[in-house]
């Protein structure tokens, strides 16, 4: 098992940045990917950002953002903490959601509880 525990969001003004951190227990050795995905009432979980994790492996560190923050986000990774963060900039009304930590491990999808983000002024 994979336990993972988020940290950041809360109330954020329009045109302000988010800082999110996700840090990964338990089993983290062999965690090929984490990222941050969203939901928002009404809508599907779509994904914000994606880092491969593996060390030493051919795709170490690529990365992949939804479309909806292409150009706002950064995701990184400190695989030595199995910690992910994410940045995104300039925030508006449509990326109020609850974001949640995800870690993939031999195909096994893990989640974190979410951390609700809610922007307005």
């Amino acid at each position: 098992q994979v336990q993972l525990a988020e940290s950041g969001g809360g109330l954020v003004q329009p045109g302000a940045s988010l800082s999110l951190s996700c840090v990964a227990s338990g089993n983290a050795a062999g965690i090929a990917a984490m990222g941050w995905y969203r939901q928002s009432p009404g809508k599907e979980r779509e994904m914000v950002a994606t880092i491969v994790t593996n060390p030493g492996g051919a795709n170490d560190g690529t990365t992949f953002y939804g479309g909806p923050v292409q150009g706002r986000a950064t995701i990184s990774s400190d695989n030595s903490k199995n910690t992910v963060h994410l940045i995104l900039n300039n925030l508006n009304p449509d990326d109020t959601a609850v974001y949640y930590c995800n870690a993939r491990r031999f195909g096994l999808d893990y989640w974190g509880q979410g951390t609700q983000v809610t922007v307005s002024s």
